[in-house]
């Protein structure tokens, strides 16, 4: 069972590895859509902020 640590609601059925990651994640979006960005490859891509001069993701 997934749950809400905060409140011990019940979110829903996964399986042990997938609420392991959650729970490694600490259930924060913001580090799960870094680790998706980084798993799909786009996490290194420099961003062009003005001209010769670019941004790398933190």
């Amino acid at each position: 069972m997934d749950h809400r640590h905060e409140t011990g609601r019940v979110r829903g059925v996964l399986c042990f590895s997938c609420n392991a990651a959650l729970g490694q994640f600490k259930d924060r979006p913001d580090v799960i859509w870094r680790a998706a960005t980084y798993v799909e490859g786009n996490a290194w891509k420099p961003t062009l902020v003005a001209p010769g001069v670019y941004r790398l993701p933190s």
